[in-house]
């Protein structure tokens, strides 16, 4: 951990578990019958009610990021498509399949700086770990093109973000999201100051995320793909985090880490085809929560990606936080 980091982080509270949200994630309407709808955001606000975690977690303002804040990661192109799309009243972005109404440029701006509220709390002094429930997710989205139901990439933008106005040399990105983080594993393929560690299962969409998709130039060797077959759950994936990121990550050494917290990877949902069970979300986080211990100052800041089933999306955020709340390092 760089001297800076170390500072600015030495007087954060261990307990205190920042919580993102903004009522106009709700705003973004995708259609009648669509899996990404605002509905999500309320089961997973009853489920952390339910379980007392609203609490235990401290509330955490959402900005809107401006233009220079999203091309850090986006081209200004894609940039100006997104908000020409919206402006004329499409029903859809035009680089791909991602809904979108008149609310959705303010949603999307503000769940990017919903990440980048968090990452401010976890590396100036306020806590250690944050979870965000936001819409639009945003893994999928690439530089130049949103598909899979995002728009931007929250999580890349945090990673950058954090990196550059932090001063922080080193970001991990964990996704245990179904579905393979193809925007996110673009961005950074040659970058070489984010680790990025998915596992998803394969054949299934986007359709990247080979093994052999491991980073070019600088970047080679910070991609590790861990792809599995339908049926996946406990054995493989938790195997996969313990055996393979675990042992990476004592080399790499990252500063910061983040989860693209897809629950679409939980048994039953209807876009899945895993079967991690709600339990196996809070070991996920626990693994997760002893890397950043052990190399990054405990700094773990968690975005919601997918999960499509109400209930069972409730249940496994509120395991996940649940986690983080009552995680002792």
């Amino acid at each position: 951990m760089s001297a800076s980091a170390a500072g600015e982080n030495a007087g954060a509270d261990a307990r205190a578990v920042g919580f993102v949200y903004h009522e106009v994630y709700k705003k973004h309407l995708t259609g009648y019958g669509h899996p990404e709808r605002p509905e999500r955001l309320d089961a997973i606000n009853a489920a952390l009610a339910r379980a007392g975690l609203d609490k235990e977690t401290v509330a955490l303002d959402a900005p809107l990021v401006d233009d220079d804040y999203l091309l850090a990661c986006h081209t200004p192109a894609y940039v100006a498509l997104v908000e020409e799309d919206i402006a004329r009243g499409a029903g859809e972005l035009s680089t791909g399949d991602t809904s979108v109404c008149a609310a959705s440029l303010a949603a999307a701006r503000r769940a990017a700086g919903g990440v980048r509220a968090a990452v401010d709390f976890v590396c100036g002094g306020k806590g250690r770990r944050a979870f965000c429930a936001v819409r639009p997710p945003g893994h999928h989205a690439t530089a130049s093109a949103g598909m899979g139901f995002c728009i931007f990439n929250n999580v890349a933008l945090g990673a950058r973000y954090a990196l550059r106005a932090h001063k922080l040399a080193r970001a991990l990105i964990v996704d245990w999201d179904i579905h393979h983080g193809n925007g996110t594993q673009d961005i950074f393929y040659e970058d070489g100051s984010v680790f990025y560690f998915s596992t998803h299962r394969r054949p299934w969409y986007p359709g990247t995320g080979a093994p052999g998709e491991t980073g070019a130039g600088k970047g080679k060797g910070m991609i590790l793909n861990k792809p599995f077959g339908a049926g996946a759950g406990r054995a493989e994936i938790l195997g996969a985090f313990t055996d393979a990121l675990v042992p990476a990550m004592r080399e790499f050494k990252p500063e910061i880490v983040f989860i693209s917290a897809g629950f679409d990877s939980r048994i039953d949902d209807p876009l899945g085809g895993f079967t991690l069970t709600d339990e196996d979300f809070a070991d996920l986080t626990r693994v997760v929560l002893e890397i950043a211990d052990a190399h990054a100052g405990g700094r773990v800041v968690s975005a919601l990606e997918g999960g499509y089933g109400l209930e069972g999306l409730g249940l496994a955020v509120a395991a996940h936080v649940g986690a983080m709340v009552r995680w002792k390092g």
